[in-house]
């Protein structure tokens, strides 16, 4: 899809680290300092501990946003809800390969709605079990700690996976985007860029950014990008 295609590298800052109580103007204030994408985390508090927004809120932000919604579904039975995220205006939406039986269903359907499919998966998952889902999605989500918190540390273990999804990539024309949240910073950006990874999601790192959101923005991107 072009929404995939409009750059070499996408940086997507995850809302999990905005002042809720300005959550429009985070989102105006980011997208003008550089954001790519808005990433938004929806938990249950069953799929993993914490619990954080639903459809209501991404219809919400997708009023006052002016990049795409990268939504990120971390909820058990996701086939049973994704057309509220989509009619909220989602434009990726990922759910997880972990437990979930109907994966190839809701990957389908997702694509049918017209929006971007994607998949994830978690840290201590092994790398195989997105190798049968690549040529229906067009990016795959590498956790890079272990989900349902902000302001964890990276997990180096995973660049192997994200080397590994990029050579299936590459030796079946996939083309596919491969996204990485948690604990990415200018340091673990760079590692996962070299691995492979082209799409990008940071919250503490561009938010709390002491310089501010277009630093945190540039740092992450890195100065040999091309646009």
């Amino acid at each position: 899809m072009t929404i995939m295609k409009t750059k070499k590298e996408i940086i997507s800052p995850s809302l999990l680290a905005a002042d809720f109580m300005q959550i429009g103007n985070e989102i105006r204030n980011v997208t003008a300092a550089g954001a790519d994408w808005i990433h938004a985390d929806v938990m249950d508090g069953v799929f993993v501990p914490n619990i954080t927004i639903g459809n209501p809120v991404v219809e919400a932000i997708k009023s006052v946003s002016s990049v795409p919604i990268d939504v990120h579904l971390m909820i058990v039975h996701p086939e049973n809800h994704i057309q509220k995220f989509i009619k909220a205006g989602a434009d990726i939406l990922t759910v997880h390969c972990e437990n979930n039986a109907n994966i190839f269903y809701t990957l389908m359907e997702i694509r049918q709605s017209g929006i971007s499919p994607a998949v994830a998966i978690n840290p201590g998952t092994p790398v195989t079990m997105v190798e049968p889902l690549l040529s229906l999605v067009d990016m795959v989500l590498v956790m890079t700690v272990n989900p349902g918190f902000g302001g964890q540390k990276f997990i180096p273990d995973s660049l192997q996976k994200i080397m590994q999804i990029r050579k299936w990539s590459d030796e079946r024309n996939l083309d596919l985007r491969i996204q990485v949240d948690g604990g990415i910073n200018e340091k673990t950006a760079r590692q996962c860029r070299e691995a492979g990874a082209d799409v990008f999601v940071a919250g503490t790192s561009i938010f709390k950014y002491p310089q501010g959101y277009a630093a945190g923005i540039k740092a992450i991107r890195g100065s040999s990008v091309a646009e």
